[in-house]
């Protein structure tokens, strides 16, 4: 497996990371099982892994910490921060008060004393950039965290860190990591040119849309979405846009059977090619799911086959924005002309 520079921190990892929010009570509950599909990924090549403290609640952490004993060192571990943890007021969120709290809870779940890329989840609206930019500082400064980034940031959200980053000489964003795919498009017209102006990292999640793209979703034969933790809108067959979804796969599908390869290979090999992506996060919930995905980081796609997804899906396009994990297309009343 070819390794990538992570932006300009001169990290080097894999093409592919390992996304881990399906291990645990949110998809798969055997711990163990868990733990052996940690290690194949890591024994494949794979030198990048991916998760949250929200994930099932802190025991996806759990469980990467226990698959990463006798192995931390070789692996470039991320998580992330922000979402709620519990009903508590302030157990969420970008607060001073609330990081310095958490990154103490995911270090004791992982296990480790130090997080490779400490990420902020979503960015808030009520949330003063400042604020949490000051806190991650600190914590690099600590020696806790290694390198900070953001997720599910829109372009101008990113430049607004960046300046205040420069300004008040507080450590930068040096990743992104938005949601990417043949149906979701929309960060190739701002967001992707923009971490590429920064020289970020750009870490794609959700390469397969959910598992749009999997090729069990066809359109004589929808499929079901195997986790609770994906959003019901993406997959109700009652909307136009999915059933719009359902005709782009279906030519997908076909597409990747003409040239002898599966559609999952393609999708995942496609969200590599970008020269502004440095690894696409898969996120199998079974031993059968990752193997079927860690042969897309040696795929190489030829110009005829990019230009013949273009044709079907075309750059910048998201087919349906409830897959685009940037919030609801609505103007926040203060933003509205009347």
């Amino acid at each position: 497996m070819e390794y990538r520079q992570l932006g300009r921190t001169g990290v080097q990892v894999s093409p592919l990371a390992l996304g881990t929010m399906m291990f645990g009570p949110w998809g798969n509950e055997d711990v163990d099982d868990s733990i052996r599909i940690i290690h194949r990924a890591l024994d494949a090549g794979i030198n990048f892994v991916d998760t949250a403290d929200v994930y099932s609640s802190g025991a996806s952490e759990e469980i990467v910490g226990k698959a990463l004993q006798g192995r931390r060192d070789d692996v470039v571990l991320a998580t992330k921060f922000i979402m709620p943890m519990d009903d508590a007021p302030n157990h969420s969120g970008g607060s001073r008060k609330w990081i310095m709290q958490e990154v103490e809870n995911s270090l004791r779940r992982l296990g480790t004393d130090y997080i490779d890329l400490y990420q902020v989840h979503r960015p808030s609206p009520t949330m003063d950039v400042e604020e949490t930019l000051s806190a991650l500082t600190d914590l690099v400064r600590q020696g806790k965290v290694r390198t900070i980034g953001s997720s599910s940031y829109s372009g101008s959200e990113i430049v607004e860190a960046q300046v205040v980053s420069e300004r008040r000489g507080y450590e930068r964003f040096r990743t992104e990591q938005p949601p990417y795919s043949i149906l979701v498009r929309g960060i190739e017209e701002d967001v992707l040119p923009t971490v590429q102006r920064y020289g970020m990292g750009t870490l794609v999640y959700s390469p397969l849309a959910g598992g749009w793209l999997t090729g069990r979703w066809r359109k004589d034969q929808p499929g079901k979405p195997t986790s609770a933790a994906r959003p019901s809108a993406r997959f109700d067959m009652s909307t136009p846009a999915n059933q719009r979804k359902l005709d782009v796969v279906e030519d997908l599908a076909q597409l990747a059977e003409a040239n002898d390869l599966t559609l999952i290979d393609m999708s995942i090999a496609w969200a590599i090619n970008h020269p502004g992506v440095t690894s696409a996060i898969i996120g199998p919930r079974t031993m059968e799911q990752l193997e079927s995905q860690i042969t897309a980081a040696d795929v190489t796609l030829s110009a005829e086959i990019l230009d013949a997804i273009d044709a079907i899906v075309a750059p910048g396009v998201t087919i349906n924005p409830d897959d685009n994990s940037y919030g609801q297309h609505t103007l926040t009343a203060t933003a509205r002309r009347r």
